[in-house]
């Protein structure tokens, strides 16, 4: 799944491209991808000028000149594919927004789980799409001081934790345990038995991790790509993420692979070492 630093690029690469065009026409070749009625998404967007793209957490927002939204989810395996020249319409074509200027916009999507939303003027956005109302603040508005009590109210493990988007908007899988590893905090540490250095060290490593990912262009798993169709190269510097049974890239123990919370979660046993619980 597209986590914070590929959405963040991708919404980069669409203010680079889609701001003050036109949209021609929109066709929906899986209507289901859009929630709410298809029609009015499709009557919502066509001959609208596109302004601007924000991102909340995994979400990109993107304004349109009558006051309206259109809001994207990339999920699983979305995405954004933007076009200069015709190209063959591939399987796992969802959606195809055309321009004025010939340019074509292309939401692609294999497990079909990404989602579109259109947001008439004067909406707010949390009111069409609800997955937008909890979201906690966004890592770069976060804080130590923010984060602490919120650990000293639970006993769950800390990388459940981060995973939790009412925490820290954009956080996933892969960026969950690098930051981890960059703390020094073994993934299964219950969120009471952390102290406040060991929390402000840990917001450190989220800032730090996330924006070494998007100098990195992101990471490319499976199915990520620039809107140009570029991938991402993170992975080839991640601590630990992808990396079980090779060697540590700071001690040279073997990084090992568990599930927590129904999630693979990658580790050095001697970087991240277990500790004695509180209780």
């Amino acid at each position: 799944m597209p986590e914070l630093p590929e959405v963040e690029i991708i919404r980069r690469g669409l203010v680079s491209l889609t701001p003050g065009l036109t949209i021609a026409e929109v066709e929906l070749l899986r209507p289901d991808c859009v929630v709410g009625a298809a029609p009015e998404f499709t009557a919502g967007l066509c001959h609208q000028v596109l302004q601007d793209w924000q991102r909340r957490g995994k979400y990109l927002l993107g304004k349109l000149s009558n006051g309206g939204g259109w809001v994207v989810h990339l999920r699983m395996t979305g995405q954004l594919l933007w076009l200069t020249t015709p190209q063959p319409v591939t399987k796992h074509t969802r959606a195809r927004i055309f321009f004025t200027g010939g340019q074509e916009l292309r939401f692609v999507d294999q497990r079909t789980f990404g989602r579109l939303w259109w947001v008439a003027p004067g909406q707010a956005l949390t009111q069409v799409v609800t997955g937008l109302q909890n979201l906690g603040l966004e890592p770069w508005d976060c804080s130590a001081e923010i984060l602490y009590p919120k650990c000293q109210r639970t006993r769950r493990a800390i990388k459940s934790a981060l995973l939790d988007q009412t925490w820290i908007a954009g956080l996933g899988n892969i960026y969950a345990d690098e930051c981890l590893f960059l703390s020094g905090i073994d993934p299964q540490t219950p969120c009471q038995d952390l102290s406040a250095p060991q929390v402000a060290q840990l917001h450190q490593a989220i800032v730090r991790v996330l924006e070494t990912s998007i100098q990195a262009g992101g990471t490319t798993f499976a199915h990520f790509r620039h809107v140009q169709g570029m991938n991402g190269h993170y992975l080839d510097q991640a601590w630990v993420y992808g990396r079980a049974g090779q060697p540590c890239r700071v001690c040279g123990t073997a990084i090992q692979r568990q599930k927590i919370a129904g999630r693979s979660s990658h580790f050095c046993p001697r970087c991240q070492p277990k500790r004695l619980t509180r209780h």
